[in-house]
């Protein structure tokens, strides 16, 4: 081989090795500047706090880190963002306990895990100053032919309703009506309704705006007061492929949980301006310092009120005519791992 075919091989060899460098550097450029995505659905208002505050001041953002994306799905009901779960078009999922019990249930287990608890509390049975009266002399006998509203058929308030009355004996003595919240507030300040299982803020709603009475704040019902109002599920196939990212969410959670906790005017005043943006609609301030009291921020999921929901569902038929097996239903691990430390 001749000296200039020799430099001809050579300069060749130089290029490709360039090429192939080039090629491998704009690769690895644009796989580690492509962002992890996650996808939190949860509703907007005060039982979905954590969620709203973590959103608004970052704190999801500042542990997933830079390289991650969070995509918020606003809902407005549970079964909507269990289906949204099974379409896998969210992740990780902000929720009461009778839609996560429900989704658990259809999907035979396959499809999500309860990793943690976020809300206690918020629920309350509001009357009219009339039928308040009449139970102060009469006890339970007062609801007999009385109409009593549950925001939907089989929800969490309907279920703890009409489980009060059936362990009362009024159970078709007094008329259980689902009615949505805004339209309970309408028909409670018209007395078209004697009284409504409300969740917050509609509960306080219903005594600030309508002139209700608060007969009964659901957490006197339950041991220590305390009763799942919120949990968070994660899909399990996410939770399989992403646990460092699960991992990191529950790290963030349990910040925003405990500073939710020790900053409760910031995070009244954040909460009502999430749900402003989100709604275009703010909470009267009144109504919001008195919905407040009534909600307690907790990591700990309070299995025993979600198994207890569960049964009295069972009894009530909502669940099928054996009570559910809902023992697979948590994975604490990394919740457990991380509040150990």
């Amino acid at each position: 081989m001749t000296r200039k075919s020799k430099t001809i091989l050579f300069i060749s060899l130089l290029i490709t090795v360039a090429v192939v460098f080039f090629i491998g550097e704009i690769a690895s450029h644009n796989t580690s500047g492509k962002k992890e995505v996650v996808r939190v659905g949860y509703f907007p208002n005060m039982t979905h706090a954590p969620a709203l505050v973590g959103m608004s001041r970052g704190v999801f953002q500042k542990e997933l880190g830079e390289k991650v994306k969070i995509e918020a799905k606003i809902f407005n009901a549970g079964p909507s963002e269990i289906e949204a779960l099974f379409a896998d078009a969210i992740d990780i999922g902000y929720i009461g306990p009778a839609p996560a019990i429900n989704g658990y249930l259809k999907s035979k287990g396959e499809v999500l895990k309860i990793i943690s608890g976020a809300v206690s509390g918020g629920a309350s049975l509001v009357v009219q100053p009339e039928l308040f009266d009449a139970f102060q002399q009469e006890g339970v006998k007062a609801f007999i032919g009385k109409k009593i509203a549950s925001p939907q058929q089989g929800n969490t308030q309907d279920v703890s309703l009409r489980r009060y009355l059936q362990e009362n004996n009024l159970f078709g003595k007094a008329e259980v009506v689902p009615i949505a919240n805004a339209d309970q507030l309408t028909m409670f300040s018209l007395k078209q309704i004697d009284g409504a299982w409300a969740p917050e803020p509609w509960a306080s709603r219903l005594i600030v705006e309508a002139g209700g009475k608060r007969l009964i704040d659901e957490r006197d019902l339950w041991p220590d007061k305390k009763f799942c109002t919120t949990n968070i599920i994660v899909s399990r196939k996410f939770l399989e492929k992403h646990s460092d990212l699960v991992r990191k969410w529950l790290k963030a959670n349990v910040e925003v949980i405990n500073w939710l906790n020790e900053n409760k005017e910031e995070a009244q005043r954040i909460v009502n301006a999430e749900i402003e943006k989100l709604t275009t609609k703010k909470i009267p301030e009144e109504v919001l310092k008195e919905a407040w009291e009534r909600l307690n921020f907790t990591t700990d999921p309070l299995q025993n009120s979600v198994f207890d929901f569960a049964r009295a569902a069972s009894e009530l038929g909502f669940l099928g005519e054996t009570e559910p097996d809902l023992s697979g239903i948590y994975d604490l691990t990394i919740l457990n791992e991380i509040t150990s430390k």
